[in-house]
């Protein structure tokens, strides 16, 4: 009777650890593509979020609409999602808003987040802790944030698509050697990525899995990109690309590694542009805050589309308003016609 009671005991704490941890285990669960093959990503950025200030409601608005019209199977924040103290509870609030509509969410840290009293690596335990969000971290790694997220088939548990989130840090650490403006991805990072997209190969017949990259602060290729005359650039460019002074060499290890299809930052709040450069589709998400910040722009959000089984990305831009613009499939869209760059607007 004791073992009957014992048996009885154990398999109702069972049931309570899994009533209570069923949300968060959820997060957790695999991401993969829809029946109709196709997988779809809300990339928002720069919410600025000011707690408990009116001017930041439209960035929740921008969210609400965004994610009831789209209905995308994942939601990525790129960065700057809190503008104020206190952090934490500033923090909190917008990942349970987010959690609300249970969606798997992902993010990366902008170069702002960590600027109100509380660290990432604090953050990041908030993050951790949210249902549906699956925001993690690669220890040992320069930053906070550093990890993938793996895409399986619709009918098959094989990797088909590959997301990394990297952390590009803040302000520059070599001021005193006269190194000004903003930090760079750092080689261990770059290293990771490069070991990471290698151990995909591997599983796949030497053959590269199609990846996507998020992070905040764009790379020094977005300027080299916006200003070649053999470039196709569709969307807004209001700002040179506050991107940092040294580069590192990430956009190399890329192209060597040849998964990356395509790269989504924010940061520039009057950019919302996608550029291919060499084969690798630099996009810019549209500014999703409110007048906590400077934008020029209707906030909105990006939409990223992925087919299994091909190396194309369908994307477009949705303003809070409801309003699509910039309609594009890469890599057909972006394409030299005649040799001549073409900017479209």
């Amino acid at each position: 009777m004791r073992k009957l009671h014992s048996y009885f005991f154990i398999q109702l704490l069972t049931i309570i650890y899994l009533f209570y941890n069923l949300p968060i285990m959820a997060q957790k669960a695999n991401l993969t593509f829809n029946p109709n093959g196709k997988f779809k990503i809300a990339q928002f950025t720069d919410l600025h979020i000011c707690w408990q200030d009116k001017r930041s409601d439209i960035a929740f608005e921008c969210i609400k609409n965004t994610i009831e019209s789209e209905h995308p199977d994942l939601i990525v924040i790129t960065g700057d999602l809190i503008y104020s103290q206190p952090a934490k509870q500033n923090f909190e609030h917008i990942m349970n808003f987010i959690s609300q509509f249970k969606i798997p969410f992902a993010l990366t840290f902008g170069n702002h987040d960590r600027q109100f009293g509380v660290n990432n690596d604090e953050l990041l335990k908030i993050a951790e802790k949210t249902p549906y969000c699956l925001a993690s971290d690669i220890k040992g790694l320069t930053g906070t944030g550093n990890y993938t997220l793996e895409i399986k088939g619709k009918q098959c548990p094989l990797n088909k698509l590959i997301l990394y989130f990297l952390d590009s840090h803040e302000d520059s650490l070599l001021k005193k050697e006269g190194i000004a403006g903003y930090d760079y991805i750092h080689s261990d990072q770059i290293n990771w990525y490069i070991q990471t997209a290698q151990n995909y190969r591997k599983q796949n017949k030497d053959i590269p899995i199609p990846a996507l990259a998020f992070f905040h602060i764009p790379l020094p290729e977005y300027n080299q990109a916006a200003s070649s005359e053999k470039a196709i650039l569709y969307g807004t460019r209001r700002e040179i690309a506050c991107s940092p002074l040294l580069n590192s060499g990430l956009f190399s290890a890329m192209k060597e590694q040849g998964d990356i299809m395509g790269i989504f930052v924010g940061h520039d709040h009057d950019n919302d542009y996608a550029v291919n450069w060499h084969d690798i589709l630099l996009a810019y998400g549209r500014f999703s805050g409110g007048p906590t910040e400077y934008t020029h722009l209707p906030n909105g959000a990006r939409i990223i589309i992925l087919e299994e089984d091909k190396r194309t990305i369908n994307t477009y831009i949705r303003t809070t308003t409801g309003k699509i613009e910039q309609i594009t499939s890469f890599p057909l869209d972006y394409k030299p016609v005649g040799g001549i760059n073409l900017v479209h607007t």
